[in-house]
């Protein structure tokens, strides 16, 4: 492990003004993707999809890094360039999802395990070669009428920790994403209980499996009512509410925070991410790391017309990273939504 090597990566990863794009999704949700747009999902699909969004000239100026699926990893643009190079060439960090997804965790109604450690060794390795740089494992968190429960916090955080010290190993820094689910009814105070109770057995296991919280990056859920509870918390609630639950829980070595959006609007998760941004200076970066949150418009556009719309599709997704990079500085108004050009 080049500790130097982990942090000088990090770092780029949270850069000022600049966070990262999800465009991991497996084969199973890039198929419901398509399928919700009325695309035929194949190989060729896919992607044409992803050079879209990989080629957008001035991406590099809001993101720092993209999350790519072993597929894409392996594909090239199309002017036969590899993804990874594409990337690198821009100065935006290639990174792999590793995880082999969740899976339900035995005797445990409701619950599940991630799976993936397998192999992982060697998958990392190869990965390194093909130019991924950085790392993503999720674990996925229910809340609900007696879970999650003990058992089921500490499985995925022990499988965490060890994908995270595997990938440091290699020089490779991980994104560590316990991912607490908007689904349910819950209020903001149970998923603040929840999210606690999950961030520090994951930060116990890995500090046990000797990973260095200076070359990792938690990819973090927001602290925020279930989707279907009767009340819902406002912006400002949500902003201080996660706040105060990081800071409370998370090592100030950490290299940096960048959020998921878990089913939230675009507009919804960018505005949330500013709020943070505007409660003064926190002892970690907080980004960005939103798939659905940074593609929904680009994703429509281009499903419209996929020869026709890439360009528009590509101002889409440019203005969407723009606004959520205006969120990591506090420098975010509604007002801007209307400055859309596509």
């Amino acid at each position: 492990m080049n500790l130097e090597t982990l942090k000088s990566t990090a770092k780029k990863m949270v850069a000022p003004g600049k966070g990262i794009l999800a465009a991991d999704e497996s084969s199973g949700t890039i198929k419901k993707r398509f399928d919700a747009v009325g695309v035929e999902d194949n190989e060729e699909n896919r992607r044409a999809y992803r050079n879209t969004l990989l080629t957008t000239e001035g991406l590099e100026e809001y993101i720092s890094g993209v999350i790519l699926y072993d597929e894409t990893l392996r594909q090239k643009a199309s002017d036969g360039t590899p993804f990874a190079e594409v990337l690198s060439k821009k100065g935006i960090l290639p990174g792999i999802k590793v995880d082999m997804g969740a899976k339900a965790l035995a005797l445990h109604e409701g619950e599940k395990v991630t799976e993936g450690l397998d192999k992982l060794r060697e998958r990392l390795k190869e990965y390194r070669e093909l130019g991924a740089r950085f790392a993503k494992w999720r674990a996925v968190i229910t809340i609900g009428d007696g879970i999650p429960t003990e058992s089921c916090v500490h499985a995925n955080a022990h499988a965490m920790a060890r994908y995270a010290a595997l990938c440091q190993e290699a020089d490779i820094v991980p994104i560590v994403e316990p991912e607490v689910l908007m689904d349910g009814e819950h209020s903001i105070e149970r998923c603040f209980e929840v999210t606690e109770e999950v961030l520090e057995e994951h930060f116990e296991e890995l500090e046990r499996q000797r990973v260095a919280p200076e070359g990792i990056i938690l990819k973090a859920s927001m602290v925020i009512a279930g989707k279907k509870a009767p009340e819902q918390a406002s912006v400002e609630e949500v902003a201080d509410q996660t706040v105060r639950c990081l800071i409370a829980t998370l090592p100030k070595e950490l290299a940096g925070i960048v959020f998921l959006s878990g089913g939230q609007s675009d507009e919804q998760a960018t505005a949330h991410l500013n709020a943070m941004n505007l409660l003064g200076k926190h002892p970690w970066p907080l980004s960005f790391s939103y798939g659905r949150a940074l593609q929904n418009a680009a994703l429509k556009i281009w499903a419209q017309n996929p020869k026709e719309n890439v360009a528009k599709a590509q101002a889409a997704l440019l203005f969407r990273s723009k606004m959520c990079a205006l969120a990591t500085q506090g420098k975010y108004t509604d007002e801007m939504e209307k400055e859309r050009s596509y």
